[in-house]
């Protein structure tokens, strides 16, 4: 059982609770296994000092609970990981929230030790997790979203495509609320897949008692208070926060009705239930990323953390979000600017967040409607700027496919293992070398056979077309080694494609770009990050730290615990630049990517087009 949590009455104002809460007196998580169990985990070790004031991101990706703990200048002490299991059987990608729950705890108890952190030296907590949905029934425990019928899998995962039909009926009403998503809902948010589970699995709908956002469940699980984050709310659920502006300014916004719901779009798309009972079920109060939520940690949840009860937490961001907060502001110090200034130059930026897939970021001070891109969001990363949210739904998912796919992976898989590398940094090598034997004039132009459209799981941005395929261009017979290589170029360079057509599509509706913030395993990658660069002709800054998602939701567990006043100043304070990458200055390199960006774009309009003549050739 759960110790209630009661509302704050202590928030900071620049981090306001928005709406009514629902006091939570008492909260059962029925039938969950002992967090004690034991886990597979995966460690990075570091000397912290002892009794010390640190702070603790936990971040839940799509194959692993991390747990990342930070000083007060955000600089990593050490992490730890702990695997999380996937179903999947087709379009149906699903998790459990119990094996999640168990994996933070192993992570967060791991992380401190190793790193010699004491649990009651963590001053304050964020969550940041995949926009995955979550069941459950009225005592919080899971409730199954699977044809199976097993209760364990209550978890929607944020790339199942299983809700196809429903978004595109949903887009088919043309409501207004709409014009804040892009134009049109992908089948990765969540009111497509709730339509989806009360059409095909009717018990499991009547029992749920609360759809969550994962980071939400998660924040939700650690102190019982099931407000949510204006990150998940606007981002996936067609929350519209902007709703709430004229109110911001007349009154303590901790004191407002939530009035961002639309429900009538929600009656129309045949969701009308979810509007009983003031929302309670998809969310009756939104907060801003990093408010402090109820009375911070549960003594339960703190017993399972290994933390100290009361610890706060703050309201929750989305993983690629919290990348975005955690890197945004990891700019050299010959650039830092005034205030002022800052406030603008923030909105030159854009922040891949490059993982399973790629998320592009990017802030402005008024809304720009971007067709195909998500948004304009307000205030769902950074407080009172709008977010632009663009994305490729597989860019290292599609380099772990191009690469395990080939004949020739296995053998180079155990060649990596035998020198403690990895395959990517046998390929990069293997790149150089064959650029020197086939002497083309740059690396780069190994590839001018072979071109790639990298929409093996659909196009999320600018296209909005679920239904693109992948297609490559200048296959032989050839199963070598080095063929893989190539492959594994093209692929990068199709990825850097989607990139820049997203940031010119952004450019061309409104906003400045001019400068790119990278992070995520993806970005650790030279070839990978160097080949963006070019592609895009913009330099790329890497930030200090490598896990910018953690530091990301230590930051929200700074501003909860009122180290800073805002979520910008705790940005501005804790992240510190890495590297720049420049694109090169080279003529003939941009030459090239320059045509192959047309070849890139042209693909697309072939598929199209042979997707319309196929169609007319069915019954």
């Amino acid at each position: 059982m759960y110790g209630g949590a009661s509302r704050s009455t202590h928030g900071s104002e620049r981090t306001p609770l928005i709406g009514q809460r629902h006091n939570v007196d008492r909260l059962i998580f029925a039938r969950t296994r002992s967090t004690s169990a034991p886990a597979s985990v995966v460690v990075r070790m570091a000397t912290a000092l002892p009794h010390r004031p640190v702070l603790l991101g936990v971040d839940v990706g799509t194959g692993s609970a991390r747990a990342g703990l930070f000083d007060e200048r955000g600089k990593l002490l050490g992490f730890a990981s702990s695997p999380i299991q996937i179903w999947k059987e087709g379009d149906c990608i699903e998790q459990s929230s119990t094996d999640i729950w168990n994996a933070v705890c192993a992570s967060v108890k791991s992380a401190c030790s190793l790193a010699n952190v004491d649990g009651k030296d963590v001053v304050g907590i964020g969550f940041a997790a995949t926009c995955s949905l979550v069941a459950i029934d009225d005592d919080g425990s899971p409730v199954t979203v699977s044809w199976s019928g097993d209760s364990r899998r209550n978890v929607i995962m944020w790339m199942d495509h299983r809700a196809v039909k429903q978004a595109e009926r949903i887009n088919a009403s043309k409501s207004p609320v709409l014009q804040y998503c892009g134009g049109s809902l992908s089948p990765e948010m969540e009111p497509p897949k709730l339509l989806w589970v009360k059409e095909n699995l009717k018990e499991s709908w009547s029992m749920a008692f609360r759809w969550m956002d994962l980071s939400d469940w998660l924040s939700y699980r650690a102190t019982g208070d099931d407000t949510r984050s204006l990150c998940t709310t606007v981002c996936k659920w067609t929350y519209l926060g902007h709703a709430h502006l004229e109110q911001l300014n007349g009154k303590d916004s901790r004191d407002m009705e939530a009035c961002g719901w639309d429900d009538g779009f929600w009656e129309e798309i045949g969701l009308g239930d979810l509007v009983d009972g003031h929302h309670a079920k998809i969310g009756r109060s939104v907060a801003f990323p990093g408010h402090p939520l109820g009375s911070g940690l549960t003594p339960a949840a703190a017993k399972e953390l290994g933390l100290q009860a009361g610890t706060p937490v703050g309201a929750s961001l989305i993983d690629a979000h919290a990348g975005g907060v955690g890197v945004m502001e990891s700019v050299p110090a010959s650039d830092s600017k005034s205030w002022a200034e800052d406030e603008e130059g923030i909105c030159h930026r854009m922040v891949l967040v490059c993982g399973t897939s790629t998320c592009h970021m990017a802030v402005s001070r008024s809304k720009l409607f971007i067709p195909g891109v998500w948004g304009p969001f307000w205030s769902a990363m950074v407080p009172h700027y709008w977010l632009t949210e663009g994305g490729q739904s597989a860019t290292g998912a599609l380099l772990d496919y191009i690469v395990e796919n080939h004949i020739a992976s296995p053998h180079l898989a155990n060649r990596a293992a035998s020198q403690g590398t990895t395959v990517f940094s046998l390929l990069n090598k293997m790149l150089e070398s064959m650029a020197q034997e086939k002497n083309p004039p740059f690396l780069s132009a190994l590839t001018k056979d072979l071109h790639i459209l990298p929409d093996f799981h659909g196009n999320r941005s600018p296209l909005a077309d679920p239904l693109s395929k992948g297609m490559v261009c200048g296959l032989t017979l050839d199963a070598s080694e080095k063929q893989l290589a190539l492959l594994y170029l093209a692929t990068v360079q199709a990825i850097a494609y989607g990139t820049r057509h997203i940031v010119e599509h952004c450019n061309a509706h409104g906003h400045k770009i001019d400068t790119l913030m990278a992070c995520g395993g993806l970005s650790k990658n030279s070839l990978y990050i160097q080949e963006h660069a070019d592609i895009i002709g913009y330099p790329i800054y890497l930030p200090r730290e490598n896990e910018s998602v953690l530091l990301g939701a230590a930051v929200l567990g700074a501003v909860a615990a009122k180290k800073y006043s805002s979520l910008h100043e705790a940005m501005k304070a804790l992240s510190a630049p890495g590297q720049v990458i420049y694109p090169s200055k080279d003529p003939n390199i941009k030459k090239y990517h320059d045509v192959k960006y047309k070849i890139f774009r042209d693909l697309y309009e072939r598929q199209v087009s042979y997707r319309s003549i196929m169609a007319e050739a069915l019954p």
